[in-house]
């Protein structure tokens, strides 16, 4: 592995900005100061949250016509790790990787898990796939998975999940999230209900099979691959599954797989309520599941959703420990750049969160006065954050610039010949 960032690479490249940064910092503490906020202990609660990367999201992902790989591009678990610790090593965000089975399966996963420890790196949630046909599987998922009307293939899909929950546990992870593709695209193609209730019959056995101390999170998408109904289409439907497998089956938030226009931030307030929220994709979308990179289209949105999840924390919330995940698929950019910015971009918003006055929220809220609840959002939201994001990043031993060191290193460049592209320019969205 060749990585430029060292300790004393990373000192210096600070070293040419620290001044500035002192200089902003000490000028948003005062304006801080002024609203009765103490920059300090907002800058440890900065230091304090972590985001996962995925580990799909540092290859280059692609359109439904075309994939145009990058330069160096990571092509198996232990590349993946490299990337995502030069991405943390820049970022001081980002502890802990989300693999996916069995796009990173390997032989030895003690193996993994020890490289993984070497680079300072953790575990976050197993991922499953069985909404993509393997080359070594027996039965295809053309018609589903875990739904599928004939009981070898979900038997298969089954398996498959408790496979992940194996793989997890030696990797020491405690969760698993379980996306499906299922579901129709004809009227009549498929009987609804008998489709959920297979659905139910599948998880239950995969619920079974969680150790005591895992949840396992349930994804639910709008549409696509599945273009006219969708088994588990929406939060109601993810939220209602939850409750009938139990207690370890919480409802994960994906930003982009929900309907345009949906109160996403609303869905959040729910779900915490019942305590159900398992987490979220952090992502952003202009049409439908875009995967866009972390605040690139709405940033007021992810704001509103952090909103409420400081306020959960706020107020001690039951059983609030929602796990925070990118994924994301990059096309035109260097993913390791865009992942880099996108944790940035979520930091930024819990920040920001954590500067709304509650107390005069809640008043204004008790009052009726619409225009002052709304305009104490937008005086956090307005508040440019950067030196506090940018300070707890150095003192963590993280870059001030993350993007600006990453690129003074030509990480990729001097991988190219250690990591020679595999050819591969098929369609397909990762």
């Amino acid at each position: 592995m060749t990585n430029p960032f060292s300790t004393d690479f990373i000192a210096a490249h600070n070293a040419q900005l620290s001044g500035a940064l002192a200089a902003d910092y000490e000028a948003l503490a005062t304006t801080l100061a002024r609203r009765n906020i103490d920059v300090a202990a907002i800058k440890e609660k900065a230091k304090e949250f972590a985001v996962a990367i995925p580990s799909w999201g540092v290859g280059t992902g692609g359109t439904r016509f075309a994939r145009f790989p990058g330069i160096a591009e990571p092509r198996n678990i232990f590349e993946k790790l490299e990337d995502c610790a030069v991405i943390h090593q820049l970022s001081q965000a980002t502890p802990t990787v989300s693999p996916h089975f069995p796009w990173d399966s390997h032989d030895d996963m003690l193996a993994v898990r020890d490289y993984a420890d070497s680079l300072g790196l953790g575990w976050d949630a197993i991922n499953s796939n069985t909404f993509q046909d393997q080359a070594s599987q027996a039965l295809s998922y053309r018609f589903g998975s875990l739904t599928h009307t004939d009981a070898a293939v979900r038997e298969q899909a089954i398996e498959h999940n408790i496979d992940c929950i194996e793989w997890g546990k030696v990797l020491g992870s405690r969760s698993l999230t379980v996306w499906i593709g299922d579901g129709a695209n004809f009227p009549g193609q498929q009987h609804f209900s008998r489709a959920l209730e297979r659905y139910l019959d599948s998880t239950r056995v995969v619920y079974d099979a969680l150790p005591d101390d895992w949840l396992m999170f349930l994804e639910h998408k709008m549409f696509e691959p599945a273009f006219y109904a969708t088994v588990i289409q929406d939060w109601g439907t993810n939220i209602l599954c939850a409750m009938e497998l139990g207690d370890k089956a919480r409802s994960l938030v994906d930003l982009g797989h929900h309907a345009p226009g949906e109160n996403i931030e609303m869905i959040v307030s729910r779900l915490i309520q019942f305590r159900k929220l398992a987490g979220f994709h952090f992502n952003d979308s202009k049409y439908g599941d875009d995967d866009l990179d972390s605040g690139s289209i709405n940033p007021y949105q992810l704001f509103l959703v952090f909103n409420e999840l400081v306020d959960a924390e706020h107020n001690r919330a039951e059983g609030f420990a929602p796990a925070y995940l990118l994924d994301q698929s990059h096309n035109v950019t260097d993913p390791i750049e865009s992942l880099i910015n996108s944790a940035e971009e979520v930091q930024r918003n819990y920040v920001r969160a954590l500067l709304i006055d509650r107390e005069a929220l809640y008043g204004f809220q008790g009052s009726n006065d619409a225009l002052m609840a709304s305009n104490t959002l937008k005086l956090a939201f307005n508040t440019d954050v950067s030196p506090i994001l940018a300070m707890a990043r150095m003192e963590a031993g993280g870059a001030i610039d993350p993007i600006a060191c990453y690129r003074a290193g030509n990480y990729k460049a001097a991988l190219v010949d250690a990591r020679p592209a595999l050819g591969n320019t098929g369609s397909g969205i990762v």
